[in-house]
């Protein structure tokens, strides 16, 4: 099956379409009272009447015994000004959540969660994987922040809810539901290092039972080379997005939930024009992307306790990639076809169901990597109310892969609520089918890669607890955890049968376990217009360096990293915020220029004043204007067998940045 190419005019004229429809509708502003009752339903004070659906089963946020991190629609709307193209910034300055750059020619990045590999955290919508089974680093990149009504996270083994994509955690993405009333908004943004973004929203009811949604956006980013070395170190880029929802509520308490997504990108890196890598070559590093994805969720009631649940979506994406002198055209594949029933007595919420899960990869030029894995399984879970104060979930899948087997993945979390305390713990096993794509080759592609042979399941343990204190306006809460990988793919140099040099590289699993144990922390004060945030993570993430017999740090990842946040918001009228954020000490890995990073600071200030339907808005980012290539070269000397022409990102790339732009309401 082959995937429709989606032309830009195409998708320019569905973002048109939403834009158009913002003018021409017939919407009154809100007044200033609509606004201020509006932004208040979201306020923090009331996070306790927040229900959750990333456990399926539709707790508050406070009774769910899974811990379940929210970022609501007021925190979404100061991340979306600070960086509007997209939600990069939504989810990375959230403790235990580090955003990491895979592809420093490129720009893309992943999600880790409490120091477990990006490639082990699955990214939903509206708990469907339209992103793919396993998305791509460069995915986080092209999902815009305009229509998301909140951000559910998960951290820690969540196969047994969501299959072996989310070994590591979830991380949801919640859209917005069109109200009774028409809403829409538009947003405008510039940076200075020239990057433009136009997004807007559009939801209206259509009739009691019926109501549509319609997102879209245009983004460009010009390249930059800061250090004026030849080398990229911003990637250009131009993309465009589009997306309808419908929802459909019965009268019977039956629901539908659909959607469609387009997006085409085309991103640009490498060596500028004129310019050389050290072995005298031009080295261009593009890649153009088109996706197209649809979904739907459908509900009905069984009986007055019963409900059928259907869940359904597919993806289909295409990259053309080039890295130098080589090409690489393949598409991604995926699917999901999911059927279940819950139910509910007093003291127990029950769900099984079974499910397809379905994710393929082929390639033109590189057919030895292509693979398709089927993944049928079974899955259950309940929740129990032992008491008033005390409650449980137990969840397990069972899956049958069709490359590695029988795979079982249980995870049980208990709660206690005495007073103002709240105590969770939680344990779970999950796994991860492995792919060719770990973080090196997502930046520099197939072709030094060795076929795959012998590789087994990644595996993983995870446990923590955690405890939580509530007094007045104060919030505290302190997270214990622990991570036990099995199994982790990596890349290990390979010689080819005409060099005796080391020229390739080879997928292995590695030696031994991965260990993460670590600390969270967080604070949060509200008084009055203004609110305080505090947040520390330690990690302890250890490797086996088999060569030598010696367990080291996991490259890349900071023992010691905190923050704070300081905002000040008079709703309707203004907010203003400074933030700062402290990376520790990394280790490096291929870098010879260094085998430990420096530990940086990242400042930001944000402005926004609201004026009736606008609202101005302007974010300095990264004031101390902490650059990576300041400190050494992004170039390697030599190319590395893996085919990068470069280190590993362990700081900042882009400097001192300011944005700015406009929000238009109706």
């Amino acid at each position: 099956m082959n995937i429709p190419q989606i032309s830009k005019t195409a998708v320019l004229s569905l973002i048109s379409l939403g834009v158009m429809s913002v003018f021409s509708s017939s919407i009154y502003a809100q007044t200033k009272e609509d606004h201020d009752n509006h932004a208040h339903e979201h306020d923090h004070d009331k996070v306790e009447t927040i229900l959750v659906t990333s456990t399926r089963l539709g707790r508050t946020v406070n009774t769910e015994p899974v811990r379940i991190e929210v970022i609501n629609r007021e925190e979404l709307e100061e991340k979306a000004i600070m960086r509007p193209g997209n939600i990069s910034m939504l989810v990375a300055e959230t403790g235990g959540v580090r955003v990491q750059t895979t592809s420093p020619t490129l720009g893309s990045a992943n999600i880790r969660l409490q120091g477990l590999y990006g490639r082990y955290t699955q990214l939903l919508n509206d708990s469907l994987p339209l992103f793919g089974g396993q998305a791509s680093s460069i995915g986080l990149l092209q999902i815009p922040p305009t229509d998301l009504a909140s951000v559910e996270i998960i951290k820690g083994a969540a196969s047994s809810l969501f299959g072996g994509s989310a070994m590591g955690g979830v991380i949801n993405l919640i859209s917005r539901k069109p109200t009774q009333e028409s809403q829409a908004e538009v947003l405008l943004n510039a940076t200075s290092q020239d990057g433009q973004d136009l997004t807007s929203y559009f939801a209206k009811p259509i009739n009691a039972a019926v109501g549509i949604s319609f997102t879209g956006g245009a983004h460009h980013q010009s390249h930059k080379d800061l250090d004026n070395d030849g080398w990229i170190d911003i990637a250009g880029y131009e993309r465009y997005t589009a997306r309808p929802r419908l929802f459909w509520d019965g009268e019977d308490g039956s629901n539908i939930y659909a959607t469609i997504g387009l997006m085409t990108e085309n991103r640009r890196g490498g060596t500028r024009a004129g310019s050389t890598v050290p072995d005298n070559t031009f080295f261009a590093q593009n890649q153009d992307s088109e996706r197209v994805d649809a979904g739907i969720i459908a509900n009905t009631p069984i009986n007055e306790d019963m409900t059928f649940g259907l869940r359904a979506s597919a993806m289909l994406q295409n990259h053309d990639k080039r890295f130098g002198d080589s090409f690489d055209d393949d598409r991604h594949e995926s699917y999901l076809l999911e059927g279940s029933v819950k139910g509910y007595t007093q003291k127990v919420q029950w769900l099984m169901g079974i499910a397809m899960q379905s994710d393929s990869f082929t390639s033109q030029q590189y057919p030895s990597f292509d693979y398709s894995y089927d993944a049928p399984g079974i899955f259950a879970q309940t929740d129990y109310d032992l008491t008033d104060q005390l409650s449980a979930s137990l969840s397990g899948r069972w899956d049958d892969h069709s490359e590695f087997g029988s795979q079982f993945s249980p995870r049980i979390s208990i709660l206690y609520r005495p007073d103002t305390w709240t105590i969770r713990g939680s344990y779970g096993k999950g796994y991860f089918a492995p792919t060719p794509f770990v973080e090196e080759i997502e930046d520099a592609g197939l072709s030094r890669l060795e076929p795959l042979d012998n590789i087994h399941v990644e595996t993983a343990v995870t446990s923590s607890i955690d405890i939580g204190y509530r007094f007045d306006k104060l919030e505290s809460n302190i997270t214990l955890f622990s991570s036990i990988v099995d199994g982790v793919t990596q890349l290990s140099p390979y010689s080819s049968q005409e060099n005796d040099f080391l020229d390739r590289v080879k997928l292995i699993n590695a030696v031994g376990e991965s260990r993460i144990y670590g600390t969270e922390l967080l604070l949060r004060y509200k008084w009055q217009d203004y609110k305080l945030t505090a947040s520390y993570l330690y990690l302890d993430a250890t490797e086996l360096n088999a060569g030598e017999n010696i367990r080291q740090q996991i490259d890349l990842t900071p023992q010691h990293s905190a923050g704070f946040v300081a905002m000040k918001e008079q709703h309707g009228k203004f907010r203003i915020g400074f933030e700062a954020y402290y990376t520790g000490v990394q280790r490096l890995e291929g870098n010879p220029y260094l085998n430990q990073s420096k530990p940086y600071w990242h400042l930001g200030l944000l402005g926004e004043i609201t004026r009736g339907r606008l609202s101005y808005f302007i974010n300095m980012e990264n004031l101390l204007n902490i650059r990576q290539t300041k400190e050494d070269s992004l170039l390697l000397p030599q190319r590395a067998a893996s085919g990068q022409w470069t280190t590993d990102i362990w700081s900042r790339n882009d400097g001192f940045i300011v944005n700015a732009g406009v929000r238009v309401r109706f």
